[in-house]
């Protein structure tokens, strides 16, 4: 398997941290060889069957923190699969989260631990989990520096565009479908509201403007397509 050189954009064998994340992301992929991704981010969403059925019918899916899944009641919207799930410590439980957990891949996004910024895991979290971190040296520290972050500076990205970066990075040749990304076209946010829940204050460690810019181009350049 080989993954996109963020820095370049051309194939480079993946190694050491990386390799072994991309390996368990192959693993539980719903269907290989992977040539369309769907990454859904937790911003709410008006019902639409289309878009649902375009994120289910992708051979992986991607979801984020406190996610949110159709239910079988429920206008379909977000669709009803969660391949893997990148997640981070102060994530706020929803009915899904760890709902089937042992049928998915978790994968732990904290770069604020180059910054000493080091958090204890919920007690109520399943001690069989088996959480995977996503390698800052591999993902993190080329995706801030693509988004202009100074890596002096304890600053990174939100979840949701770690995990479209980290699909992006594992497959370069796929189709991406991005959805549930407010932020995209409404950059200028303090909070932001979840598809499952109220709002969140978002922490001054992000800057949301950066990150809108690297996914708008993506979309704008064919690299990615946004299901509204």
């Amino acid at each position: 398997m080989a993954v996109a050189d963020p820095e370049v954009g051309a194939p480079t064998p993946v190694t050491n941290g990386l390799e072994v994340v991309a390996g368990l992301v192959d693993a539980y992929a719903g269907r290989t060889p992977v040539e369309t991704v769907a990454v859904v981010g937790n911003a709410p969403v008006p019902p639409d069957p289309e878009r649902a059925a375009a994120i289910d019918a992708a051979d992986l899916v991607f979801r984020v923190n406190g996610f949110a899944l159709d239910g079988p009641q429920q206008p379909r919207g977000l669709g009803t699969r969660a391949d893997v799930v990148v997640t981070q410590w102060a994530l706020e439980a929803t009915p899904w989260v760890f709902a089937d957990y042992r049928s998915r891949l978790y994968l732990y996004n904290e770069p604020g631990m180059m910054y000493a910024d080091v958090e204890r895991l919920p007690a109520w979290w399943p001690p069989d989990l088996g959480l995977v971190p996503i390698p800052n040296r591999e993902v993190h520290q080329p995706l801030s520096r693509a988004l202009g972050f100074d890596p002096a500076q304890p600053r990174w990205a939100t979840t949701g565009t770690v995990a479209a970066w980290l699909a992006r990075l594992l497959y370069p040749d796929a189709r991406l479908l991005l959805a549930g990304f407010s932020f995209i076209w409404t950059p200028v946010q303090s909070t932001w509201d979840h598809a499952y829940g109220g709002a969140s204050v978002l922490t001054g460690d992000h800057e949301l403007i950066a990150e809108a810019t690297m996914l708008r181009s993506w979309i704008e350049d064919g690299t990615a397509e946004y299901l509204r």
